[in-house]
């Protein structure tokens, strides 16, 4: 089985690690990649969110299988043209991504389902917005206001602040470019992530994640696309993790099953663990950055196989995945200034070692790796448990230099420490 894999960031380096893994993977390639996939993998240079151009490359590379990691080429339609020219592909319709691609239409969907989630409000014009913000945050009991893009925003349209000036200049920011904002309830509690592969009313769930939104230790500062994750989560019960799979996940896939938007992929919820139970903070069409590079270092069932039985149809004969024993953690590298424009072409040394995954970086004519982006690099650490894990991570990210880098060193912390309570 040949598998094309479309994007550019740590994410699909983490999933062509894992697909080499697997026996029936005979060749890989990757659009358009970075300067530590292009060791793996068939590297070509392709607009992602040309459908023609997706499926020109994969009709070239005699692809089998078409993953693809990003959300905007899902919710431009892309996996459609893909097998509408008959070529296997992972990933959702344009129909079935607007799970992530419009905050209000999955809050309508899970209003259909029953599922828990917060309460929320449409703002589509700055003469309602201050009305609108009095029914939400501390004024009404609640610990801060959450103000979201309705659009797809990278995880950086979010602000949660108890601050009513922070809250309105980031919603008034928003209408100003001509789009609705939602202003939502705040929920309490540990954040999970949990991806789940889905066939139609068919749910197959990977081990929960947890990632670290904020740029700075201790969760200060602003959001960003992710600073780092863990799994598994040894604080998160067995019961709870079985109820969210049976009364949230599957319910949402058998009710866009009913909507005639069938979601086949990755269907990622984002939860809060509240004490009043499990409820969505949000959905997504896709593996999430950074978790994937944690929950994928543990799969040992082999990942080409399985997300070709989903987009084949036979997800449901697959079986029980397999994990190894441990945990992984993921510690992002970010460039100077990330998450606000980032300062970019700097020689990065150190890059090429184990447990390195790329994503905003190239390879310049000279050979040397230089940094592109904000994310630069996911180092991932596995070990026996949380705490070993994290002393892994850290090992390899203090041996790599760039100029004006920063990370989090606090991934995981808590959870290692057990202080981490549901």
């Amino acid at each position: 089985m040949r598998v094309l894999v479309i994007g550019s960031g740590a994410r699909e380096h983490a999933l062509l690690l894992a697909l080499q893994r697997d026996p029936q993977v005979t060749g890989l390639a990757i659009a358009p990649g970075n300067a530590g996939t292009a060791r793996i993998a068939e590297q070509h240079a392709v607009d992602v969110t040309s459908s023609a151009e997706v499926v020109a490359l994969a009709r070239a590379v005699r692809a089998d299988l078409v993953v693809i990691g990003p959300e905007v080429p899902l919710v431009l339609g892309v996996a459609d043209a893909v097998r509408a020219a008959g070529i296997v592909c992972f990933g959702p319709s344009r129909d079935a991504a607007r799970i992530e691609g419009s905050k209000a239409f999955a809050k309508d969907v899970m209003a259909a389902a029953g599922v828990r989630t917060a309460t929320s409000e449409i703002v589509d014009s700055p003469a309602h917005l201050d009305a609108a913000l009095d029914r939400f945050g501390p004024p009404a009991g609640d610990a801060a206001w959450v103000v979201k893009d309705d659009r797809l925003a990278a995880g950086k349209g979010v602000v949660v602040t108890p601050d009513r000036d922070v809250a309105r200049a980031h919603a008034a920011g928003l209408l100003e470019t001509g789009h609705p904002v939602l202003l939502e309830s705040y929920l309490d509690g540990p954040e999970v992530s949990l991806f789940c592969v889905v066939d139609g009313k068919t749910v197959v769930p990977l081990l929960p994640a947890q990632d670290f939104k904020r740029v700075g230790v201790g969760d200060a500062g602003p959001n960003t696309g992710g600073m780092g994750a863990y799994a598994p989560l040894p604080w998160l019960p067995d019961d709870v993790y079985r109820d969210v799979v049976g009364t949230i996940v599957e319910p949402v896939a058998a009710e866009m099953v009913a909507r005639g938007s069938s979601f086949s992929g990755l269907l990622y919820v984002g939860l809060a663990i509240t004490a009043k139970g499990p409820a969505v903070v949000e959905f997504n069409c896709r593996f999430g950055d950074p978790e994937t590079q944690a929950v994928l270092a543990l799969l040992e069932s082999p990942l080409g196989q399985l997300l070709y039985a989903a987009g084949t149809g036979a997800l449901a004969d697959f079986g029980e995945l397999r994990w190894r024993d441990g945990a992984a953690v993921t510690v992002v590298l970010a460039a100077e200034n990330y998450p606000g424009r980032p300062r970019v072409g700097d020689v990065i040394t150190g890059s090429e070692a184990d447990g390195v995954l790329h994503a905003g970086t190239a390879r310049r004519d000279d050979g040397a790796i230089v940094s592109s982006g904000g994310r630069v690099l996911s180092v991932v650490g596995i070990g026996d448990d949380l705490s070993a894990a994290r002393a892994r991570a850290y090992d390899i990210i203090g041996s790599i230099r760039l100029p004006g880098s920063h990370f989090r060193s606090d991934i995981a912390l808590l959870a290692a420490q057990g202080k981490i309570r549901v």
